[in-house]
């Protein structure tokens, strides 16, 4: 199999049932491998992919270059050699990104400890128990129940899903949210503000089910997620709320994982990107664990 014959492309929208077949037949809770997640970040980060022997495979200019664990029911041995025959072949490393350790052990059954991997702790994904986001019990919790319970002392308010409805009063939100939060000059957050406004605007071809907070009417706060490979898990790629309404954050968090995630043990809600304010914030939600994921390379390639 001569992989430089295998036509890589950009993921889009009408691409979506191909890569679904792929990804929801196999198991990880990466939100790397969720198919919404993947168009809607693949112009940012310069994604293509393709489906070899039945797997999901892309590659990104990050890393210098590197391909994603292939994900599905095929052959991943076949397909890794042939990955790393054809880089071989055009004299460039090879390099696989989000990679868990779960696949790490894949690799490691399959080839040996003939790689490296270097896992970051910036990248790594908060899972938490869905139940406990629900009902936000225990000690531990307590503050998080009280900014709710402030929030609903102190406003007339409702939820609602994100429908046809009431999709232009998000991107209204959204917009000011931009506004309040946004300095025109940081590239990522306008990176993530488009990837926000496009899954609103496509969520249902996109799978995306998403949740909406008002106060008094008004809404001021939404989350967007969807389906993780693995079928126990959900996971949540958008949240927005504005911080100047005390426990809107937290209400909108509760309030979305009560209403659309009841047939979900866990929910993933994603890294922190290495913002101390950020990780500070997931982590006081107890996660019950964390999915770490690495950069893996040959080390015959690696420099010492």
């Amino acid at each position: 199999m001569e992989l430089a014959k295998m036509e890589f492309k950009t993921p889009t929208i009408e691409d979506k049932e191909e890569i679904d077949r792929c990804i929801l037949a196999d198991d990880t809770r990466s939100c790397d491998y969720a198919t919404a997640n993947i168009i809607l970040w693949s112009a940012y980060y310069q994604v293509k992919y393709a489906i070899i022997e039945g797997l999901f495979v892309s590659h990104t200019d990050e890393e210098g270059g590197s391909f994603c664990y292939p994900i599905g029911k095929g052959d991943k041995k076949k397909v890794l050699q042939s990955l790393m025959d054809d880089c071989k072949e055009k004299q460039i490393p090879f390099v696989l990104h989000g990679v868990t350790h779960e696949m790490e052990d894949e690799f490691r059954e399959m080839f040996g400890d003939i790689y490296e991997i270097e896992y970051d702790r910036d990248i790594s994904e908060y899972i938490y128990d869905r139940e406990k986001l629900a009902t936000l019990s225990g000690k531990k919790l307590h503050g998080k129940r009280n900014h709710n319970n402030r929030f609903k002392e102190n406003h007339e308010w409702s939820y609602e899903p994100l429908s046809d409805e009431n999709q232009l009063e998000v991107l209204a939100m959204l917009m000011e949210w931009k506004l309040q939060n946004c300095d025109p000059e940081d590239i990522e957050k306008h990176d993530e503000i488009c990837v926000s406004k496009n899954s609103v605007i496509n969520y249902k071809e996109l799978g995306l089910v998403g949740g909406v907070l008002r106060a008094e009417g008004k809404i001021v706060g939404f989350s967007i997620g969807e389906r993780a490979s693995n079928e126990d898990t959900f996971i949540v790629h958008i949240e927005k709320a504005f911080a100047d309404i005390q426990g809107a954050y937290p209400m909108i968090n509760q309030q979305f994982v009560i209403h659309e995630m009841e047939n979900f043990k866990y929910v993933n809600r994603e890294d922190d990107v290495g913002e101390e304010g950020l990780r500070k914030s997931k982590l006081s939600y107890r996660p019950v664990f964390m999915v770490d994921k690495g950069v893996l390379r040959l080390k015959s390639e690696v420099k010492n």
